[in-house]
């Protein structure tokens, strides 16, 4: 038997990384971290999910002092913005955080080789120019920012940017145009419109949120227009010239058409985002990628490649950094010989806006291509908790198979969508009938008793509306 260095070395310290590190420790395997970043956490603590929440939770308090929400409840204030503060709490999040990884590291003795992996074998990898050997390499590099073709990002000049320069601008731009209306566009877009920006979004298709429910879609794009976003669907990015600090954007109908120039002080280009796995030298291991770009797996998160998992964005699956922490727990646990499963049928996705956009399971769209289904809806404006805290906007809605009444997808619209869609989630995942959350007491008065609210309307009996 071959003697390696660790029993599993995972590449990589985001979400999926860290996590299925610790939980490899914890059942006993000799564990290390590949990491080249300065800290741990990978994009979604550094510069992604956790340091965007900071400015739009500040950004949330802002905006409700200066348009008036807080003088409906009888607190009158002038709001003063510090970004130079505001910027600051979002570093420290970051920085407590991140730390928090290195200590769980230590903790469960998880080695952490500080360096980008390079693989020279299917169990050896070149660390800053030091060899290491593993009888299991995990692949879990994360994704990085689509470029546009033809658009330059540089975030150093904070004119044409990508998420990670979006974070940092040391100023409010009078005029923001951002391309590409899915979540991380509309989140940092909703920042800077909050903090006193113009905010154009440039869709190609015809509606935001490319693959949430159809309803939801046409619901978000009402109310980002009422909340002051202008939003230009059906519409294509054909070039962005930069003169000095300011940025004029070409665009088209997505069909053809007469060319509209946009004005703007920062663009941000959002399209998405692609695998990382350049310069990990899958060739040499003999590991090939697919149509997309990403690693196929088998059930078990095992590459085609004995001895190399894969998990995360380098994988199919949507990019999430929930979905990557379970398949870190579960290729950990396959690895030491039990049984690691995600059931990638219950991811639930959230879009950090206000009010928060959040769906689990399939569309009503993608459920009615399967068969008959049954959907409820409930609005959020006949939600008692909803009401009295003025947030009027959204509702639930519950889509079950018709003939077996079990819940195949919920989406929400609401001010705390994100915590609601927990429980749908977890429904689902016991096989729940529209029916059985129906009947589950809710307590009152809460947001989460529009779901059960939906799931009554599902067999036309909603109490409330």
């Amino acid at each position: 038997m071959a003697d390696y260095d660790y029993d599993v070395l995972v590449i990589g310290a985001g979400p999926g990384g860290y996590v299925g590190a610790i939980r490899a420790a914890q059942l006993g395997l000799k564990t290390a971290c590949a990491e080249g970043r300065e800290t741990l956490g990978g994009t979604c603590l550094n510069v992604g999910c956790i340091p965007s929440k900071a400015l739009l939770h500040a950004s949330e308090y802002f905006e409700a002092a200066k348009g008036g929400a807080m003088a409906k409840m009888g607190i009158k204030v002038t709001p003063e913005l510090d970004l130079d503060t505001m910027q600051g709490q979002r570093k420290d999040a970051v920085k407590g955080l991140t730390g928090g990884i290195e200590f769980l590291f230590k903790k469960n003795k998880v080695d952490w080789l500080k360096g980008y992996a390079q693989f020279k074998d299917a169990h050896t990898v070149e660390v800053a120019g030091k060899t290491y050997t593993a009888k299991n390499i995990v692949i879990a590099t994360g994704s990085s920012v689509t470029p546009l073709p033809g658009v330059e990002i540089d975030n150093a000049k904070g004119v044409v940017v990508d998420s990670t320069g979006a974070l940092e601008l040391s100023s409010v731009p009078k005029k923001m145009v951002v391309i590409g209306g899915g979540v991380i566009g509309l989140e940092l877009g909703s920042v800077w419109r909050r903090l006193g920006a113009e905010v154009t979004v440039v869709e190609f298709l015809d509606q935001l949120l490319p693959g949430m429910d159809m309803d939801v879609r046409k619901e978000a794009s009402k109310i980002f227009k009422k909340q002051g976003m202008t939003l230009k669907l059906s519409t294509k990015v054909t070039g962005v010239e930069v003169k000095g600090k300011k940025a004029k954007v070409s665009v088209e109908p997505a069909a053809g058409g007469d060319t509209e120039t946009l004005e703007a002080d920062v663009v941000l280009v959002a399209i998405g985002r692609r695998p990382n796995v350049e310069g990990l030298g899958l060739d040499k291991i003999g590991l090939e990628r697919n149509a997309r770009g990403q690693i196929e797996t088998d059930h078990d998160f095992a590459t085609k490649v004995d001895g190399v998992w894969a998990i995360g964005d380098v994988i199919p699956g949507p990019m999430l950094a929930h979905k990557a922490e379970d398949e870190g727990l579960a290729v950990a646990e396959n690895i030491a010989g039990l049984t690691g499963i995600v059931n990638h049928d219950v991811i639930p996705g959230v879009v950090y806006t206000q009010p928060e956009i959040a769906g689990v399971g399939l569309t009503e769209e993608a459920a009615k291509e399967r068969g008959a289904v049954k959907v409820g809806k409930f609005p959020m404006l006949a939600n008692s908790r909803a009401k009295t805290n003025h947030e009027p906007d959204g509702f639930v809605k519950v889509i079950a198979d018709a003939e077996t009444d079990r819940v195949l997808g919920v989406w929400c619209i609401a001010s705390v969508a994100g915590t609601m869609i927990a429980q749908a989630a977890q429904a689902m995942e016991f096989g729940a009938t529209s029916e059985d959350i129906a009947y589950t007491c809710h307590a009152h008065p809460t947001h989460s008793e529009a779901i059960k609210e939906a799931a009554m309307a599902v067999t036309g009996k909603p109490i409330h509306i």
